[in-house]
């Protein structure tokens, strides 16, 4: 995103980086240096019980296993006396030392012991001291090992922001070569093994992302006082035979347009790590994954074996190709889909590298002799193609197996902390599919490999890509904060792609890489991930910005960033400029999200929510550290101006959630509309944001808590699959099918109404149809003027199909004076509005209670339970009920959480009924017999037992 980092951001740059004595590294990225000098290994005892909390983690001998430490002891280092050969030995009594989990930034660990308060609340955040972060912490893990014949190495990436490395008291690398958050680096550490306990310990350098190729917040909300140091991703013991297999990977190639055949050609990299020469047979299959995760595949559909003679310490690529192993060319592919358009199916590679004794003679995968397995390796992939051309007009156009698709998406945040948690994880990737996206950005923040599995077995499309504004673009960004890039940068830069690459190019849901976000790399950095990339068999598009730019080896982008970032209209999005539906936009949306009154209650001090409702130019410190973004001025002047001053706090929050739900709906309404144009149609757009790392007042679609306002269910409304929908342009009426198949048959009536319901105009128009796709028809056009509509008025669209059933139904609140915008003074993060539409007259709608009934049923082999409830207006009025909100609810009053509705915020007429089903886990309940509470713009809060 374009913006400068701010004062508040933290972290000092490192201390310097001294030399050290590793032992050889054998595939480090970048590779670390080998000094001559080296530093004495430390005695010690070979089996010492660790007086630390964390246990040991057990790694077993067998060739090809890799094991993840279990956890670390952390203390700071300006807390420890002791050298960092002591502290490194099995045996260190790491007394006081804080408990960490295997994957941990320091605060992390912190806030798990209960050190500090909880920094989602008020702004006990900044009651953590940035200082304890600006010096080096120690991470300090022990693992055992029964027998040391084979050869262990250590794996590991994910170091924020550089580390030495020692293993039983030595060093192994320095922080001058284990530096940035994505390299990946390999150690031969079999010298240093020892029956019984081993050691390793990291010392974690400080983060300051404006100096570091790392990780940073920018304006997204308050970055946290440790700036993420630490270990975010795996640190793995691998044990092996003399013969290590690294990099073993498909590179598919789907006959288009037939998609009849596929061609897979399997490369891996075969290591001789022994003093002596080794023949090895590489031998493997790929078969079909049995449902859609990992797990043993049905048949083996593909087999094949290659035997090689290497020379001490040579390194080798093998590959196997369709031209010489015939299997290797499937027929009738199961060929991978987004959701929505298709299954997700996943095959795996396995491969086992066996060696032979000396002397013996052995065929291709027959040996005749003594063959042992030296190491395995597994990678499942996906059959796909995905290729993005620049339109006519310039625009990013993604095609999946040869059908164009209109990128919906979101940008996605993990945890402040990065914590990973694959459940909450797997709940937010539900919520995306329950919202109809298909597609996630990660601008940096790259989750780790099991993010990419749930993606790719949920069938969600992935936008990964280095972030802006921070060291990444402090080279080439003009308008960024970061620094001149080092020649040791460009080798970390190097190496991040690579090692990037290398990890996300069996993933089918990967469909890019930018390379850039807010600017373009210069030809040298392009050129370095390019090289990098092609190395790796990447096979997805690479995309050299996400701002309408070119790089000199790439091109052109393809993409714009025009913002808005704060609040506009709803029919800003309709107008072919700036940010509305043209073209891709990688990152959009009318900025501010107020959530649900619940959430407000979690995050906030009953002083901070009067100051809320009843000043907009105070500064919120849940909003952003920038400038630009830290008060909600432009918002709630509009808001106020839109629809009536708020009354209190629950009045602000219920204002709150029909402007979004509105202004949401039209962002994605306009895309969608707009995708089939012949002229400057819309190819995609990201939501900045899906979801926030942090308690926020803005850029989400889904809180941190996983509730679900008025912004989740304009969305959710916008891309049903099936979809009537109101233009702001141009008053048309039209019907979106995003269905794979045409829809014929199909019914549209258009009713306005006054705010108390009574009937101004109405006209129904049979016979409809439209393609699949994307497509759209258009139903009929509203007139300029109706007789006697009032300023504020209602407009309910029903979709009913040939049987007259209804399949989609909108509700729009509008004004005869309509929202002005002020183009010339437009700026990159917004537009002026300079006249509002007049929405007060909801205010004068009279309250009209409805009658809810429910029931639940649990699903205990699942674990599931579903609630059913029916809404019924009942009213002898004309008045509806507008925007009805149904939440689950435990005894206590607290909202059920996640939980997915088949449609939610509803409004209907006198006479008029809806059923609503939410699913939830049966535990979320926490023992509570379920209930609902309905309230709405106009109706009263009531709450229903629901079991």
């Amino acid at each position: 995103m374009a913006l400068v980092l701010t004062a508040g951001t933290t972290g000092a740059a490192p201390p310097a980086r001294g030399a050290g004595a590793p032992p050889r590294s054998v595939t480090a990225v970048p590779a670390a240096v080998v000094p001559a000098a080296v530093v004495p290994a430390a005695v010690v005892p070979a089996a010492v019980v660790p007086a630390t909390a964390v246990p040991a983690t057990v790694v077993p001998a067998a060739p090809g296993s890799a094991t993840p430490l279990s956890g670390y002891a952390v203390q700071s280092t300006a807390k420890v006396a002791d050298t960092a050969e002591t502290v490194s030995s099995p045996g260190y009594p790491a007394t006081g030392w804080y408990p960490a989990g295997p994957r941990s930034t320091v605060l992390a660990a912190l806030l798990a012991a209960g050190v500090h308060p909880d920094p989602f609340h008020s702004t006990q955040q900044e009651r953590i001291p940035a200082a304890d972060f600006s010096v080096p912490w120690w991470y300090r893990s022990d693992f055992t090992v029964a027998d040391t014949t084979a050869r262990t190495h250590l794996d590991f990436s994910g170091v924020i922001s550089a580390a030495d490395v020692f293993v039983n008291g030595r060093r192994i690398a320095t922080a001058s070569s284990v530096a940035g958050a994505y390299t990946r680096h390999e150690f031969d550490v079999t010298a240093l093994i020892r029956p019984g306990t081993n050691t390793v310990a990291f010392r974690i350098q400080p983060n300051n992302p404006r100096k570091h190729l790392t990780m940073g917040w920018l304006d997204w909300l308050q970055p946290p006082p440790d700036e993420n140091m630490g270990i975010v991703r795996d640190v793995t013991v691998r044990r092996a035979g003399p013969v290590a297999l690294r990099d073993a990977h498909v590179v598919p190639a789907l006959a288009m347009p037939s998609m009849a055949t596929a061609d897979l050609t399997v490369k891996a990299r075969l290591r001789n790590d022994s003093d002596a020469t080794v023949t090895t047979t590489l031998s493997g299959t790929v078969g079909q994954v049995k449902g859609t995760g990992h797990g043993r595949y049905a048949d083996a559909d593909a087999a094949f074996a290659h035997s090689v003679t290497l020379a001490p310490r040579e390194t080798r690529t093998v590959a196997f190709s369709p031209a010489e192993h015939p299997a290797l060319r499937l027929k009738s592919p199961r060929v991978w889909w987004p959701a929505h358009m298709g299954g997700q199916p996943m095959y795996e590679l396995a491969l086992t590298a066996t060696t032979h004794a000396a002397g013996t003679t052995h065929a291709a995968g027959t040996g005749t002799g003594t063959a042992t397995p030296s190491d395995t390796a597994r990678q499942t992939f996906g059959i796909r193609d995905v290729r993005a051309p620049l339109n006519a007009d310039g625009a990013r156009q993604y095609e999946v197996n040869g059908r164009p698709l209109l990128v919906k998406g979101a940008g996605w945040s993990p945890d402040e902390f990065l914590r990973w948690d694959p459940t909450y994880a797997e709940d937010r990737l539900k919520y995306a599919l329950d919202l109809g996206l298909n597609t996630l950005r990660l601008e940096g923040h790259i989750e780790p490999d099991e993010f990419f599995d749930l993606a790719d077995r949920y069938g969600i499309l992935t936008l990964p890509g280095w972030e802006c504004c921070t060291k990444w673009e402090g080279e080439f960004n003009r308008d960024g904060a970061g620094e001149r890039w080092t020649a040791a940068d460009h080798s970390t830069a190097r190496a991040s792609m690579a090692a990037e690459a290398a990890r996300l190019r069996n993933h089918p849901g990967v469909i890019s890489f930018l390379i850039g976000s807010d600017a373009a790399p210069t030809e040298e950095i392009e050129r370095g991930y390019l090289d990098a990339l092609k190395a790796a068999d990447w096979n997805a598009p690479v995309i050299p910005a996400a701002a309408d730019t070119a790089s000199p080896i790439t091109g052109r982008s393809g993409m714009k960033m025009t913002g808005p970032y704060d609040w506009v209209p709803p029919g800003y999005w309709y107008d072919k400029r700036e940010g509305g539906a043209s073209g891709f936009n990688s990152e959009t949306s009318a900025g501010p999200d107020i959530p649900t009154l619940d959430t407000l209650r979690r995050m906030m001090t009953p002083a901070e929510l009067e100051t809320l409702w009843k000043d907009p130019t105070a500064v919120q410190y849940h909003r952003s550290p920038s400038a630009t973004f830290d008060t909600l001025e432009l918002y709630d002047t509009a808001l106020t101006a839109r629809y009536g001053a708020p009354a209190g706090l629950e009045d602000y929050v219920r204002k709150a959630q029909l402007a979004q739900y509105e202004n949401v709906r039209a962002q994605f309404e306009a895309y969608s509309r707009n995708a089939k144009d012949p002229s400057d149609p819309s190819t995609g757009v990201i939501y900045w944001m899906f979801n926030s790392g942090w308690t926020s007042l803005h850029w989400q679609l889904v809180d941190r808590f996983l509730d679900q306002g008025g912004a989740y269910f304009g969305a959710k409304k916008a891309n049903e699959p099936l979809h009537v929908q109101y233009g702001y342009d141009d008053h048309s009426v039209t019907v979106v099918n995003s269905r794979p198949a045409p829809a014929s048959g199909l019914t549209a009536r258009v009713t306005l109404f006054a705010p108390d319901g009574t009937q101004k105009y109405d006209r129904t128009v049979t016979g409809l149809s439209v393609a699949g796709g994307g497509a759209s028809s258009t139903a009929l056009t509203l007139p300029g003027s109706v007789p006697g509509l009032p300023t504020t008025y209602l407009a309910r669209l029903l979709l009913t199909d040939a049987a007259g059933r209804e399949v989609s139904r909108n509700v729009y609140w509008l004004s005869t004076e309509e929202d002005v915008l002020d183009r010339e003074r437009g700026d990159w993060f917004h537009t002026p509005t300079t006249s509002y539409a007049d929405l007060r007259g909801l205010d004068s709608m009279a309250r009209t209670a409805l009658t809810a009934t429910a029931s639940t049923t649990a699903d205990g082999a699942s674990g599931t339970s579903t609630t059913t409830v029916t809404l019924r207006h009942a009213g002898t009025g004309g008045t509806p009920a507008l925007l009805t909100d149904v939440h689950l609810v435990r005894a206590s009053g607290e909202p059920v959480l996640p939980v997915r509705w088949n449609d939610n915020q509803v409004s209907l007429w006198p006479g008029e009924s809806a059923t609503l089903t939410a699913t939830y886990r049966t535990a979320d309940l926490r023992g509570s017999a379920p209930r609902l509470r309905v309230s709405g713009w106009n109706t009263p809060t009531v709450t229903v037992p629901a079991a």
